[in-house]
Order: structure tokens, then C-alpha cells, then sequence
């Protein structure tokens, strides 16, 4: 049976009336779940997880997987509205989504993140159908070495962030020290936790990222006269036509980078992003402009997120081995099922993994015929006074906070950051320079401690491997070019100035 026949008994099991009632619920659950604050793919999985326990496992695997695609698309809707990102994958989104609703362009910021996300998503479940055998095999390539220079790679992004360099490191710098927080990976002992037995696990990704930026901003608009949200009506676009010819290389760069970056185990969609949105300022003609309303600082992140979301599937189902937190859980649903997900999976349960394609697939498409209903419902909120709404959304954030870990030391942990976060915006601080370091310190120290021991040592590991001295190599060289622009920049203008005055 060739591919094509598989997919479409696929499709044909997806189609019958019950599997695809699930696949819309489980569609609208994960619209829900990504739009609040705090509430992300792998909690509403792990809440749905008895539920599929009686299921049948083709219906219990396309409403996990549909829960996991459509989780991560809805992120975006309170990441640009009100700079509250749903899930971590939309943190990035945030940057140019919310200055584009300051500027009354709401509707079309949603309408390119509802875009980017189905074409990423769609990009990303054909690679994951077509090129499972072959993505699988490059990820098997990598090793501590490769992950420790990925991982270099994603930090030079604190060179594209704008502002300050230096801020931008000492945001990184950050990000890397509270990553060390809690108990050593390798050795088991415990770091900076001050006897504190909540810190033993370290700090949460959650409270960090709900309160410098949901958090810090309800404090920015309340304590700064901006009490009151004007009325307004977000009218979604989805199709434009000016919009798609000027993000369409960032569409297609963007959706190939999350695909690679999505199939190697542990880098995760939120990586992807962040690494897209840094090609997408250092590709662009116009890089002052990202951070302030661009267009294509929205499409980057999205349709990165999204294709490595299904990228992130690729090892699950290949190799046995998950390519994020989210699909760890459901490799732990495929156990529960007495499945096990390997090289012969794909033999052994054809009907099943197909199915779960082409639910994946259809997901996207409904994602472009759902959003603007469900945006035009969740909108309302914006005729809300924001004296009532400020508080609806500290209590989503603690609420969604709290259930990730049952920890009040979280929301305590989320409120302090929100403080800081408030404080460091005073300053211009680029917040997302300490997720970054958050997010990629575990990686980076990790794997760098693997490669030592497996070189003993020898530094020299990094640059006598390739793919990892090739990636070295470009972050240098990043990292060079954004020390050296504005200093060529400056010179070209004071000898614009000595030409002008001579």
C-alpha cells in the first residue's frame, strides 16, 4: 500500500461521523485552553489523559494530537490583545502582535497569526507524513555536541532583540542562572534552592512567563492611567492579499526552520520561535521596525511554532522518543494503550498513525474556518473596562499558574516576577532575553557537560564535529555583525555629516 492509500483510509477513518465530532471538540478545547494565560497543551492533555483511558485508541489519539496543534495556534490570541501570551509558543508573537492592537490593528494582527499558524501547521504535517523516515534519520545525527551549538545559536537571538546589547545579555544572563535553580540534572545535588525544599525542582517556566509579561503589563495599564480599554471592534482578516506577498518568504523560511527545529528531541516549538523571529529581523530590510507593529514579527513566530509542533511528532512516532513536554505525555498515553511507538510503528499500527495524520491535517484547516468566530466571541472582552478586566485576567494567570505544579509558591513566584517585569519595562529591558536564557539554559548546560565527558575534556569536541562547529561558527559570526552594524552605521552617518558640512 503506498502512502497516498494510507492517508486516505486515514482521512476515511477521521471522516466517520463520531471521530470527527471528537476532532471539532477537541479542536474548541484547545482553543480554550491556549487562550488563557497559564493553560497550556500539555496541562490540558494531562487532564484529558483518563478520559482516553476507555477510548478507542485511534479516537483517543486524534483528540490528544488535535488538542496539542490546536493548543498551540491559540496562544496567539491573548499574546496580541492583551500581551498576555496563552501558552509559552506565543511569547514571541506578543512582541509585534500587542503594538499592533495599541495601534488600532488588532483584527489584522490576528488575521496574519491565524494565517501563519494554519500554513506552518500545514507545512509541518506534510513534512511529518512525507519525510518521517528521512527527518528522523538527520535527528539521529545529533548528538550532546550538536544541542549544545543549537543551543548557542538560539541565545545569539539577544543580539536581534533591539535596543541595548549589552541588556540583552544580562537578560540572557539571568534567563541562564534561575535555569540553574534546583537540582542538578547529572549529579543530583542541589543549586542555589537555600534549603527552600519548592525550589528543589526548579523555577517553572509558567510563572516566570505569566508574570513578566501578563502580569508586569495589567500593572503597566493600571498604574499608568491606562485604566480604561477604548471600545473597539476586532474585525479579523485572514486573506490579504498586500499582506501575503510582503510575509511570504517569512512564511516559507519560517515553517522550514520550525519543521528542523521541531524533530530534534527537547528543543520544543517555544525554541523554534524564537530562533524564527531572529532570521526573520536579520533577513528583513527594515529591522527597527520589528517590536513596534511588523507584520512579519508575527508570521515568523507563528508559523514556526506551529510546524514545529508537528516536527515535534516526527521522533514520537519514528523513533519512540519525544520531541517536547507535550508529546512526552502522550508517549506516556501510547504506553497506557500498550503501544509503543518505534521504528516498527509504522508497520504495525498504520491505520492508527495515518488516522492521526490526517486528523492533524484537517486540524489546520479548521483552525482557518473556526478562529474568527471563536475570536469574534473571545474579543468581547475588549468592551470590558479594564478596572474589571485586569482582574479577570490575575486571576486566570493564578489559576493557571497554580494548576501546573498545585504550588502557591508558583503564584508567588508569578507575582514577584510580574513585579520585576514591571520595573525592568521602565528601563526598556528586553524581557525575552531572560525567557531565552530560561528556556535554552538547560539545553546549553546539559549537553555541554555530556560533550566534555565524552571528549574528557578537549573544548576541541565542539569544532571537530561539523554540523556543531558550523553552527558555532555562525553564531560567531551573528554575534560579530550585530556588534558591528551600528558601529558602521554611525561611521557612514558622521561622513555623511563631514560631506554635508565641507
Amino acid at each position: 500500500m503506498t502512502m497516498l492509500d494510507s492517508f486516505l483510509n486515514g482521512l476515511a477513518v477521521v471522516l466517520q461521523p463520531m471521530n470527527l465530532l471528537i476532532l471539532t471538540s477537541a479542536v474548541f478545547i484547545g482553543f480554550i485552553g491556549g487562550a488563557l494565560p497559564g493553560i497550556s497543551g500539555v496541562i490540558l492533555v494531562v487532564i484529558l489523559l483518563p478520559v482516553t483511558y476507555g477510548m478507542d485508541p485511534t479516537a483517543a489519539f486524534m483528540l490528544l494530537t488535535a488538542i496539542y496543534g490546536s493548543t498551540v495556534f491559540s496562544g496567539l490570541i491573548t499574546a496580541i490583545l492583551y500581551r498576555a501570551p496563552g501558552t509559552p509558543e506565543a511569547v514571541m508573537t506578543s512582541f509585534d502582535g500587542y503594538p499592533m492592537t495599541q495601534q488600532g490593528q488588532a483584527g489584522k494582527a490576528l488575521g496574519i497569526g491565524v494565517l501563519s499558524s494554519a500554513i506552518g501547521g500545514l507545512v509541518g504535517t506534510i513534512a511529518l507524513i512525507v519525510f518521517t523516515p528521512l527527518l528522523a534519520s538527520v535527528a539521529l545525527r545529533f548528538s550532546s555536541p550538536e544541542y549544545f551549538a543549537l543551543a548557542i545559536l538560539g541565545l545569539t537571538v539577544v543580539a536581534s532583540l533591539g535596543g541595548k546589547l549589552i541588556l540583552g545579555l544580562i537578560g540572557a544572563a539571568l534567563g541562564l542562572f534561575i535555569a540553574t535553580i534546583g537540582i542538578d540534572p547529572l549529579t543530583g545535588t542541589s543549586r542555589y534552592t537555600f534549603g527552600n525544599l519548592n525550589l528543589a525542582e526548579g523555577v517553572g517556566l509558567i510563572p516566570v512567563i505569566v508574570g513578566l509579561f501578563a502580569i508586569s503589563e495589567v500593572m503597566k495599564r493600571t498604574l499608568g492611567g491606562d485604566a480604561h480599554q477604548p471600545l473597539t471592534k476586532v474585525k479579523v482578516k485572514i486573506f490579504d492579499s498586500a499582506i501575503m506577498r510582503k510575509i511570504g518568504v517569512t512564511l516559507s523560511r519560517s515553517s522550514i526552520l520550525g519543521v528542523v527545529i521541531g524533530i530534534l528531541p527537547g528543543i520544543g516549538a517555544s525554541t523554534a520561535a524564537m530562533v524564527s523571529y531572529s532570521e526573520a529581523v536579520r533577513w528583513s530590510k527594515h529591522p527597527e521596525a520589528f517590536g513596534k507593529g511588523a507584520p512579519e514579527g508575527i508570521a515568523a513566530p507563528e508559523a514556526a511554532n506551529n510546524a514545529a509542533a508537528m516536527g515535534a511528532l516526527v521522533p514520537l512516532f519514528a523513533l519512540g522518543i519525544p520531541g517536547s513536554g507535550t508529546t512526552a505525555i502522550i508517549l506516556g498515553a501510547f504506553i497506557m494503550h500498550g503501544l509503543q511507538p518505534g521504528p516498527t510503528f509504522m508497520v504495525t499500527s498504520s491505520e492508527l498513525i495515518y488516522a492521526v495524520f490526517a486528523g492533524l491535517f484537517i486540524v489546520n484547516f479548521m483552525i482557518l474556518l473556526f478562529s474568527k468566530p471563536f475570536i469574534a466571541l473571545f474579543t468581547r472582552l475588549l468592551n470590558i473596562p479594564y478596572s474589571a478586566l485586569g482582574p479577570i485576567i490575575i486571576m486566570c494567570c493564578i489559576v493557571g499558574t497554580y494548576s501546573v505544579r498545585n504550588s502557591m509558591f508558583d503564584v508567588w513566584l508569578m507575582l514577584g516576577f510580574g513585579v520585576l517585569g514591571f520595573l525592568l519595562e521602565k528601563i526598556r529591558f528586553p524581557l525575552v532575553a531572560i525567557i531565552l536564557g530560561l528556556v535554552l539554559g538547560p539545553i546549553a548546560e546539559s549537553e555541554l557537560r555530556r560533550s566534555l565527558a565524552m571528549s574528557q575534556g578537549d573544548l576541541s569536541i565542539f569544532l571537530s564535529r561539523p554540523i556543531s562547529a558550523t553552527l558555532i561558527y555562525i553564531s560567531c559570526l551573528l554575534l560579530v555583525i550585530a556588534i558591528a552594524a551600528p558601529l558602521i552605521r554611525k561611521y557612514k552617518q558622521r561622513s555623511k555629516c563631514r560631506e554635508t558640512f565641507s
